[in-house]
């Protein structure tokens, strides 16, 4: 998806707002996994979303999307986001991230998605880096359990 950055996405120092990207990136993860599983899908979880650089009114800001690793009824969506001056057509990586997605049903229960498998030597990275993530986001949810408990 390719969205022209305008005014009314603008913060008080005259770059586009976070939050007007953050709703962008949901809509990009939520067409990425929607038409993965064919099913309408929720966020479960935004990892890692790192701001890299100001985006700026009048930049085209394009957001590449991938399911990179499947669970039963989730799926990780990496977006990368890159933002082009139309005049100098001077292309700046701007943000990444990655959201879980699950899929659901009419009445909202999760519902099992296609397993994902890998077939070239980037689709593979992706996917074993999405696994190393899953099992840190575990871990720390364990962490934070321990120190509820003590």
């Amino acid at each position: 998806m390719t969205v022209l950055m305008s005014p009314d996405m603008a913060n008080f120092s005259g770059n586009v707002h976070g939050g007007a990207i953050l709703k962008l990136l949901d809509q990009v993860a939520y067409a990425c996994a929607s038409r993965y599983a064919a099913q309408y899908v929720v966020t479960l979880s935004v990892d890692q979303v790192t701001f890299r650089q100001p985006i700026h009114v009048g930049e085209l800001v394009s957001f590449l999307a991938s399911v990179n690793h499947t669970g039963t009824s989730s799926m990780e969506v990496g977006i990368k986001v890159v933002a082009e001056d139309i005049r100098t057509q001077v292309v700046r990586h701007v943000n990444s991230c990655f959201f879980t997605m699950v899929a659901v049903d009419g009445d909202r229960r999760p519902v099992a998605v296609p397993p994902l498998r890998p077939f070239s030597a980037d689709e593979k990275r992706r996917f074993e880096a999405a696994v190393l993530r899953k099992q840190l986001r575990q871990e720390l949810a364990r962490r934070f359990e321990d120190v509820k408990t003590t």
